[in-house]
């Protein structure tokens, strides 16, 4: 199976698992992306106190953590399969059509917002004005947009590696640019916010913040608005186990615990910084802050820079979500070329992100399809881990030959009801989740005990079982050899090109922070404008130089490993 024909029936290959600096690089770079400064900025205008943002933001991504390392990841080393893969075992063949369309859909949109972003960044080098209306008021900013999106679907289509390799250069950078940014910001708000003899340096922190950005206006959104959308913002890939998509490629289940530097860089930092920069900008600007993009933003805070930030944080999370949605139309018919696949599918994403609406209602589209999607993974969940515990028989209607699982399809369906329902009676979005969960785990566990999963199917069972205990021997064996020839050290070290290439990028990027730190100290932001793009060129050309170098060492290890396992033939 090639890496361009990604959708598979069966579990992937112990060769083609990845290590771990993939998944902290594709976690860091997805979740701190051009979204970053629309949510934080929206956080800012709907009147969130700065208690309740700290707090808030802390408890919801703490369970957005805990969702993806102790329910998605586990699920998908243990299969080796793609959601739709296993959706499909469970459900049926009917049940994934249904859900491919839709998740694929959803995905879609979701990766056209990220490009609408960074084509909001684009726009400023061709003075095209700011899109804030739900269609373009531009001709200029739609061709921006088209190319913008050509870009993102060439590297989604090169497949997860490639993904996870320009995630790898791009997050550190995009992680200090937001830092670098609030600072140059803060420098300006601190300005207009008169001293209090006698304050501490964290008091009058939070006083500025108090005072002009997150102001804790009446009616507001309060601490647990703010938690359940932290939470529910990705609730698609970790509660609805879209990224066993990802994950799969994973050596350990513990890897989905590196999904923290995506939620406490990325939707706690980032968001905070995001939220400075927008409460600067618009003061700068003299404007609502309802009234900026997110190149806007960034332009205010990091001068061109800034531009260059919000067009890469919009290709590091386009590029897997487009990729996502590929597998998912792909799994509509396996037999087509993912590659293919996902080029007609970045098409549509392009087409959706010359709409600006996609990222003007970002935080209810995201909390929308989060709810969507997750009645499936509680069907899921609840088959993989509660029915052999409730004496159930995991697989029932695949052993069955069923094309469709209708308790499945009832419990989806049911579930968003119910959802429809509490919402009407008043319940906010955000706090929908758990109680469709529950209903939808209730729902399936209940219909299918009912229609045939307490049938024991002892035969079928027996040998899927023995086919499972085979493949994860193999892949202990593998991982057991791969770490023998790491500890032989005949492929490890780096070579001097790599020595010198790290560390010019760790110097370009500490360059970077003290611009940062001395427009914080002297309050002057020209400086930032006038040279953070140097030192930012040089990283991405280090940084990307070493990258490659990994990648090549790395490759000779796995050959290394297949070696040995030959001669040990």
């Amino acid at each position: 199976m090639t890496h361009n024909n990604e959708f598979e029936r069966s579990p992937v290959k112990p060769e083609r698992l990845e290590p771990a600096r993939h998944f902290a690089a594709s976690y860091s770079g997805e979740h701190v992306a051009g979204t970053e400064f629309v949510i934080g900025a929206l956080f800012v205008a709907w009147g969130v106190g700065v208690q309740d943002i700290l707090w808030g933001l802390l408890w919801g991504n703490l369970l957005a953590v805990l969702t993806w390392g102790l329910v998605c990841a586990p699920i998908a080393v243990s299969t080796r399969l793609t959601l739709y893969a296993y959706l499909e075992r469970i459900g049926g063949k009917g049940i994934i059509n249904l859900y491919s369309i839709v998740n694929g859909v959803l995905f879609c949109v979701l990766a056209g917002t990220m490009i609408t972003v960074s084509a909001s960044a684009a726009r400023i080098l061709f003075d095209i004005p700011p899109q804030v209306d739900w269609y373009p008021t531009s001709a200029g900013f739609v061709v921006v947009a088209l190319l913008v999106g050509a870009l993102v679907t060439v590297i989604a289509a090169k497949g997860f590696r490639r993904v996870a390799i320009f995630s790898q250069v791009c997050a550190p950078w995009m992680i200090l640019m937001f830092l670098v940014g609030a600072m140059t910001m803060f420098s300006v708000l601190s300005a207009q916010t008169p001293e209090i003899p006698g304050q501490s340096v964290a008091e009058r922190l939070l006083s500025i913040a108090d005072a002009q950005i997150w102001r804790g206006d009446e009616g507001g959104l309060g601490l647990w608005h703010v938690a359940a959308f932290a939470w529910v913002a990705n609730l698609a890939m970790h509660g609805g186990l879209s990224d066993m998509t990802l994950l799969r490629y994973a050596r350990r289940s513990s890897y989905g615990f590196l999904s923290v530097l995506g939620m406490f860089i990325g939707h706690y930092a980032a968001w905070l910084c995001a939220g400075v920069m927008g409460a600067g900008a618009a003061f700068m600007l003299k404007v609502s802050i309802q009234e900026l993009d997110a190149g806007a933003v960034a332009y205010q805070a990091l001068g061109a820079t800034g531009i260059l930030v919000v067009i890469i944080a919009g290709w590091t999370t386009s590029n897997p979500t487009i990729y996502r949605a590929g597998l998912a139309f792909q799994s509509l018919y396996p037999r087509w070329n993912r590659t293919a696949v996902t080029a007609v599918t970045g098409l549509v994403t392009t087409i959706i992100a010359c709409f600006p609406f996609v990222f003007t209602q970002l935080m209810s589209f995201v909390g929308l399809m989060g709810l969507i999607l997750a009645p499936i993974g509680a069907v899921i969940v609840t088959e993989h881990w509660l029915f052999p515990r409730l004496g159930l028989t995991r697989y029932w209607n695949h052993y069955r030959g069923g094309y469709l699982n209708w308790p499945a399809c009832l419990a989806w369906g049911l579930s968003l009801l119910a959802a429809w329902g509490f919402n009407s009676l008043g319940l906010h979005l955000f706090f929908l989740l758990l109680p469709t969960w529950v209903i939808a785990t209730l729902i399936y566990a209940g219909l299918a005990a009912l229609c045939g999963a307490r049938e024991p199917y002892t035969e079928e069972s027996a040998l899927y079982e023995k086919r499972e205990t085979e493949r994860r021997e193999q892949e202990r064996h593998y991982l057991e050899q791969l770490r023998n020839v790491k500890a032989s050290g005949s492929h490890s070290g780096s070579s001097l090109t790599q020595t010198i290439s790290i560390s010019v990028a760790v110097l370009s990027l500490l360059w970077c922070l003290a611009l940062g730190v001395q427009a914080l100290r002297t309050g002057s932001i020209d400086v930032v404008k006038d040279w953070l793009l140097f030192p930012t060129v040089l990283y991405m050309v280090t940084a990307t130089l070493w990258s490659l170098l990994k990648e090549r060492q790395g490759s000779a290890l796995r050959e290394a490993t297949f070696s040995q396992d030959a001669r040990k033939q």
